[in-house]
């Protein structure tokens, strides 16, 4: 799933399609899988790196599909699908609990000089994300990376919205804590 394209990143799946998909409806999982996969792999990316996120977010839909039925329409269907997913992430970073080896960073002959700066920085924020709290993490990519509301984390993780606040910051600072000590 190389660098997919968010053919429609602001459109919502209807209770209309959730219901043919939880009856089984092939065309209504297709079109479910093709709007939301980018972005559930976007957020597997951030979440445990680009080694792991295709087979995760396979294994994400795989969950979803099983269990389509269980969804409620209480929140959205990207909600549930997006708390599905940093469940997924979160139980293999458990499981996984060595570090990932550092990215290689491309040679500057090789690419012109805003590329190179762009690409370290790039690097730089990845890394601080994978050394901080994996549920900071999950917090953080969904309001940054995902532009979920407080709200809709929340319901994504089964916190309450306040705690949601504090914990963005707490991750914010720790980023930031994280990003400052490699620039020393």
């Amino acid at each position: 799933m190389e660098n997919p394209v968010d053919p429609s990143p602001n459109q919502s799946i209807d209770d209309a399609t959730v219901r043919a998909a939880a009856s089984g409806d092939r065309s209504a999982r297709r079109d479910i899988y093709e709007q939301t996969s980018p972005r559930v792999y976007r957020l597997m990316v951030r979440m445990v790196g680009q080694q792991d996120a295709d087979d995760l977010t396979q294994q994400t839909f795989v969950q979803a599909f099983g269990k389509i039925s269980q969804f409620s329409g209480e929140a959205k269907f990207e909600t549930w699908l997006y708390r599905l997913a940093t469940n997924e992430a979160l139980q293999h970073l458990r499981r996984e609990k060595h570090r990932r080896t550092k990215d290689l960073v491309v040679e500057p002959a090789t690419q012109p000089t805003d590329s190179v700066e762009q690409n370290e920085r790039e690097a730089v924020v990845r890394q601080a994300l994978e050394a901080i709290d994996p549920e900071l993490r999950a917090i953080f990519t969904l309001k940054e990376e995902s532009g979920l509301s407080y709200h809709e984390i929340a319901v994504t993780l089964g916190i309450p919205e306040g705690t949601v606040g504090s914990r963005l910051n707490r991750a914010r600072r720790e980023l930031r804590r994280v990003i400052e000590a490699s620039w020393k």
